[in-house]
């Protein structure tokens, strides 16, 4: 029972619209009804300009975070840790309080994976960094950072810091990296066309 309400608990946690909040208390506006339609940094950036959306991009960390660290206090099992991190995420693209519509789940992830494989994270920043320099497009960075986040996983728990069983951080690693793509299939679709906005 303590299991299922850690991973309900992180499944509400990461369903907080800081973005939608923001915004509506800002300017009064809906930001689902703005660019991408979404409720992250960017999109709340592009609406409510930079100090909103650096806002939002540090409580939308700090709601995965969260979520995980209750995880390992409360629980301390590897595999509800997991569950929780990956719940934190679904709950932020699938937030139950806007009609589960609501973020692309980047910066839930980077505060999920600042606990749960740090390394692994400043390698896919290092990326994410160097392709939105070089295109301009936050989403194919966002997009190639979340792919290879559970490959630099992997490669920080067998090279670096290694653990008694990869499974469940490299599980949670792969969900969430499925779910932010998914979550960017918009954005996928345009560049591929060549409409996505530019930074």
């Amino acid at each position: 029972m303590t299991r299922i309400i850690i991973v309900v608990v992180a499944y509400l946690i990461g369903s907080i619209p800081f973005g939608y909040l923001i915004v509506r208390r800002k300017i009064g506006a809906d930001i689902r009804q703005t660019g991408s339609g979404g409720t992250g940094a960017t999109n709340v950036s592009r609406r409510a300009g930079n100090a909103a959306g650096v806002l939002t991009l540090l409580l939308d960390a700090a709601k995965g975070s969260v979520a995980v660290l209750i995880a390992k206090t409360f629980a301390g099992d590897d595999w509800v840790i997991a569950a929780a991190a990956i719940t934190a995420l679904v709950g932020h693209i699938f937030p139950v309080w806007l009609g589960f519509r609501g973020g692309k789940g980047v910066a839930t992830g980077v505060g999920i994976f600042l606990v749960l494989a740090p390394l692994a994270l400043l390698c896919a920043g290092v990326v994410f960094v160097a392709i939105v320099a070089l295109t301009r497009y936050v989403s194919l960075g966002s997009i190639t950072a979340a792919i290879l986040i559970p490959v630099f996983v992997w490669l920080q728990t067998v090279f670096v810091l290694p653990v008694f069983d990869l499974r469940p951080l490299l599980t949670a690693a792969i969900v969430g990296a499925a779910l932010i793509v998914f979550a960017h299939r918009g954005n996928i679709k345009r560049l591929v066309s060549r409409t996505e906005s530019q930074i």
